[in-house]
């Protein structure tokens, strides 16, 4: 035993991985031996931790909670990632460092964010919009360029070139907050096209510069330096303009069924791009927006290779690649050194000046609104990916300094921020230009799902589907029955065929039609949502649930994952008494909901139940809203409404102006929609402590 450990010691002891007490210990001391050897396998746990199992649950466990705790206090997840990023890396905390992981997998991300931009863009818009995307791409790269340059040669005093490559780095942006635009549906507006499209070409000239900089440093800079570049860029160009689309059409005809084979060449196809990217001379990003833009139409948008491609990107190469911006922060050099704090608030502002110069004068050329240009201005004034490669290159050929390096890590951060609340708070007001009202038609199909957990509130839940039908409408209501993926599931849907019978027999006394359905799913939320995609629902009727428990409170409920991903038309119902027997209705709803996408189906929804229950509406709103409502309802129903008015404090005093006998409706908005206000995550709240005994309904709009 002694031989064995000793062997053990001597070899750790001359590859230098013992601390050096160990050599003092006893040689007959086999417990001091044995302690210090547990110490040595410890030793990796030591900060910042390498173990790679470790880092990889810390990044997951980040891009799980950080998002959705920012997201509290109505910020955007990305700057929580970001932060995240400073606070557990290298110069925060120093739990984690910028090993080849993670490091591997922010490069992914990069490109991923690229390729997704690319994949993105509405090409009819793109080629219609091309001279757009060429004059804002032009400007973004000359006002940053030529204002940049100055600035830094003459106030912070780099040599020329160093001035020059510094500016280059200015004309470049990375679409952080491209998700941003892409969550709130406008990722196909005019002014986000032209965006992308600029970035391309103002990215792909800083990095040319960055090369001829590069070139120069070094005494590389000849003729042939010319030749080989423009010879490898046209070759470049043909082989993923020419090749690429071609092959695949070939790939997807001939595995059009099996959608993971389907993505994984998309992947590899990026990364080939990005390769051929970097043997022509520039840099890989330019290769992933390429590879976008050739499959752009070849991949549906709302196929499943599509999910998969947006599933694989949100979950995890984005968000660690946010993670590993935040890792480059170092706050404390800030406090230690003036002349980097005066050095990088100097960048900044020239940076987020020449930017906004930029699409404020590419607003007046093209003639866009003043909130589409600041839209530009929002999408491009970040500052991450081009940015971090030109920085790191000129520090390695000793154009910049320490202090400049530190400066730009400073400049991601704050451009990071700006960009992310200025693109968030611009996107969310031109998405409520865009939705304009219109009253779509509901002659077609409408098919109400009604998931049941609680059979002895069936009953009401099955009446109130049935009041909002349209009249004439031949579709039944379909009851839903969700049966966990856990064992003896056989006898699970037995007993849910059983608890269904009463069901049907209230449905059979009161001339309801059904069709009721059973789904095994791995969770409730999971089950409602298939069921619904198959069923193609139109809306879904839930019970209201008012106790949570504490993982609902942590990772939501079932409504507030229903409110994410599904589309549908949302009912929320705590009705206590039989529909029939309320005295009347009133309604509430918020400031803007005339410019959500399914505002009119929902007030023909409230003219079904006005007529079915034969009582008249009471609705608080704003006059514009109100005149809104009068477009959409029929001459009959408007009769029989009555308009209050309506302020913000009115969600608080429901319970003062609801009495028993009365049924409150309360519109309420999701989350990322126009109409969203923040203190309406609170109102789930304030119905548990002053509706628990008092019907009300909450609607949610489709999307």
């Amino acid at each position: 035993m002694y031989a064995k450990f000793g062997a053990k010691v001597a070899w750790l002891k001359s590859n230098h991985k013992l601390p050096s007490r160990l050599s003092e210990l006893p040689k007959s001391s086999y417990l001091a031996a044995e302690m210090d050897f547990i110490f040595l396998n410890l030793h990796e746990w030591s900060l910042p931790v390498r173990n790679p199992v470790f880092v990889m649950c810390v990044l997951l466990l980040s891009v799980l909670t950080i998002p959705a705790l920012l997201q509290k206090i109505r910020l955007p997840g990305i700057i929580g990632l970001i932060l995240a990023g400073a606070l557990l890396g290298p110069h925060g905390v120093n739990l984690l460092e910028m090993g080849e992981g993670i490091k591997l997998l922010s490069k992914v991300g990069l490109l991923y964010i690229m390729f997704w931009a690319g994949l993105e863009i509405d090409m009819v818009v793109f080629i219609k919009n091309k001279h757009k995307s060429l004059i804002f791409g032009l400007l973004t790269f000359s006002f940053p360029l030529i204002l940049g340059g100055l600035c830094t040669y003459y106030f912070l005093g780099l040599s020329k070139m160093g001035a020059l490559l510094l500016a280059g780095m200015f004309s470049t942006h990375t679409l952080i907050s491209y998700p941003i635009v892409n969550r709130l549906r406008i990722s196909r507006d005019e002014a986000v096209s032209i965006t992308v499209g600029g970035t391309v070409i103002t990215d792909t000239l800083a990095l040319l510069l960055l090369a001829v900089i590069s070139g120069m440093a070094q005494g590389t800079l000849n003729i042939w330096f010319w030749v080989r570049l423009t010879i490898s860029l046209a070759l470049f160009s043909a082989l993923v303009f020419g090749v690429l689309p071609r092959l695949a059409r070939w790939f997807f005809r001939k595995v059009e069924s099996d959608v993971t084979y389907q993505f994984v060449f998309v992947l590899a196809m990026v990364f080939v791009c990005g390769i051929l990217a970097e043997i022509a001379g520039v840099e890989a990003i330019i290769g992933a927006f390429m590879a976008g833009l050739v499959l752009n139409r070849l991949i549906p948008h709302s196929s499943p290779l599509m999910e998969r491609i947006e599933f694989v990107g949100n979950a995890l190469f984005i968000p660690v690649f946010m993670f590993s911006v935040g890792m480059l922060i170092d706050l404390q050099v800030f406090f230690k050194n003036e002349k980097t704090l005066l050095t990088a608030l100097t960048i900044t502002s020239v940076a987020l000046f020449t930017k906004w110069l930029a699409a404020y004068t590419t607003g007046k050329i093209v003639g866009y609104t003043k909130r589409q240009s600041r839209l530009i201005f929002g999408l491009s004034s970040s500052h991450a990916a081009a940015t971090i490669a030109i920085i790191l290159i000129g520090y390695e050929i000793k154009l910049f300094d320490e202090t400049v390096l530190n400066a730009t890590i400073f400049l991601i951060l704050v451009t990071c921020l700006i960009s992310s609340l200025i693109t968030d708070r611009t996107a969310r007001q031109i998405a409520a230009d865009t939705h304009a009202l219109s009253a779509h038609s509901l002659d077609g199909m409408q098919r109400i799902l009604v998931p049941i957990s609680n059979p002895a509130s069936v009953p009401n839940l099955l009446d109130f589907a049935c009041l909002i039908k349209t009249p004439g409408s031949s579709e039944p209501v379909y009851p839903l029955s969700i049966i966990l993926d856990e064992q003896d599931v056989r006898n699970k849907i037995r007993q849910n065929q059983t608890l269904m019978e009463p069901v049907l027999l209230h449905a059979a006394e009161n001339d309801i039609s059904l069709t009721p359905l059973h789904r095994v799913d791995v969770s409730a939320v999971s089950g409602i949502q298939r069921a619904a995609s198959e069923l193609l629902a139109t809306e879904i009727v839930l019970g209201w649930h008012p106790k949570l428990t504490a993982s609902e409170r942590f990772f939501g409920t079932v409504l507030d994952n229903l409110l994410e991903d599904s589309p549908e038309m949302l009912f929320v119902t705590n009705i206590l008494q039989p529909p029939t027997g309320f005295k009347g209705l009133k309604v509430i709803l918020p400031n803007l909901a005339q410019l959500e996408s399914g505002f009119a189906e929902i007030i023909r929804r409230l003219e079904n139940l006005s007529k079915r229950m034969d009582l008249g509406l009471s609705i608080r709103c704003t006059e514009t809203t109100a005149n809104a409502v009068r477009n959409v309802m029929n001459q009959a129903t408007q009769n029989r409404l009555q308009f209050l008015p309506h302020t913000p404090e009115s969600w608080w005093q429901l319970h003062n102006l609801v009495g028993q006998d009365e049924l409150a409706i309360l519109v309420n908005a999701r989350p990322e929609s126009v109409s969203h206000e923040n203190f309406m995550t609170e109102i789930p709240d304030y119905l548990c402590q002053h509706f628990v005994e008092r019907s009300f309904v909450m609607v949610y709009p489709g999307l």
